[in-house]
């Protein structure tokens, strides 16, 4: 059994609580570093995917999971920030002013659909962010003369300062630098009096409203941070895959990363991680899973649907902390063996964890 004893102010400011966290993080990196050189071609794409959503994982988790604002329109925000780094790099932006000019104009969206959202909660507010995703959607498919319209855009290579980033390779690396500096901006900022205040708007609004937090002002600075974030997976997103169109970014995509921080646990930036390798990896799963299954039922289209579903509803049910509670849960067993209560986690259940913060 480990304890860690606090004797100074700054240790609640580091990054990492002890030594071990750190040299497993450390680990983490190195390990990531190296994987282009050791990984197949195929897994090193799989990565990159996962640092994508992951991104949109974090951008989501502070609206969803730390201001408790649901949202199921975030593929719009996505798309926003995709065709708005397609523009700019056509007219010869380079990334490093391009992607902040698309997390801007994501932002910008975020902003318009948070300000009329400010009365709503609960489902009128997921009905509102829904109705939005499908007027971004028609908007994307009508508007030729930007976006292509339905036959869709062609990506080239990231553009930077000295030249395009050329290469499956550097373009990995891009996307880890980027993954590791969104997650590193959002873990300061839940640190912070505006995190707080996101934090406190979740767990009740008339008591956060009562200690003078600003409803107004908290919930739409929410909804640009996380589309503005999202918009930065977005431009991300169109390079990876070099090529977009409106029907990459419809309802389903929406649904798929609510599932994803619902799955990869609410109230986490771990979460948003989890669920980011449990969206990639699943239908990889399935796909493999289809070999071993009857032929009746491994040809069904609605196959992945009916099994995230399936998960959705099991981990609604037995385990809403998701999968980053459940492994909160196996390491406490495992460090206060034998000592580990069985009811230590029930209180989880029905209240709110404001503390849950890293």
């Amino acid at each position: 059994m480990r304890f860690i004893f606090k004797t100074r102010y700054e240790q609640d400011l580091q990054y990492f609580k002890d030594g071990v966290s750190r040299f497993w993080y450390g680990l983490l990196l190195v390990a990531l570093l190296a994987a282009p050189f050791v990984v197949p071609d195929y897994y090193r794409t799989q990565l990159t995917f996962v640092f994508i959503y992951s991104i949109v994982g974090f951008g989501l988790m502070i609206l969803a999971g730390f201001t408790g604002q649901i949202s199921m329109g975030h593929a719009a925000f996505l798309a926003i920030g995709a065709y708005a780094e397609v523009v700019f790099q056509s007219m010869g932006w380079p990334f490093v002013l391009s992607a902040p000019m698309a997390m801007l104009l994501a932002g910008a969206a975020g902003i318009m659909i948070g300000l009329p959202a400010l009365r709503l909660a609960g489902i009128y507010l997921a009905i509102a962010t829904l109705s939005f995703g499908f007027i971004v959607e028609e908007v994307l498919a009508r508007w030729e003369s930007v976006t292509g319209g339905n036959s869709g855009k062609v990506v080239s290579a990231p553009k930077l300062l000295f030249g395009k980033l050329e290469g499956d390779v550097n373009f990995y690396y891009l996307c880890l630098a980027c993954v590791v500096a969104v997650a590193l901006l959002c873990y300061n900022l839940m640190r912070s009096p505006t995190g707080r205040a996101f934090i406190a708007i979740r767990d009740s609004e008339v008591s956060a409203q009562s200690m003078g937090v600003n409803l107004a002002r908290y919930k739409t600075m929410s909804f640009a941070i996380s589309a503005a974030i999202t918009g930065l997976a977005g431009a991300l997103y169109a390079h990876q895959i070099k090529f977009i169109s409106p029907e990459q970014f419809t309802l389903f995509v929406s649904i798929e990363f609510l599932l994803m921080v619902v799955i990869g646990g609410m109230g986490s930036l771990h979460g948003a991680v989890f669920g980011a390798i449990f969206i990639i990896v699943l239908p990889e799963l399935i796909s493999l899973a289809k070999d071993f299954l009857p032929k009746a039922v491994a040809e069904q289209t609605g196959l992945k649907n009916v099994i995230f579903g399936l998960i959705m509803i099991f981990f609604v049910l037995f385990e809403p902390l998701g999968l980053y509670g459940r492994w909160v849960k196996i390491r406490t067993y495992f460090s206060l063996f034998p000592m580990y209560k069985k009811d230590m986690f029930r209180r989880q259940k029905a209240y709110q964890k404001s503390e849950r913060v890293h």
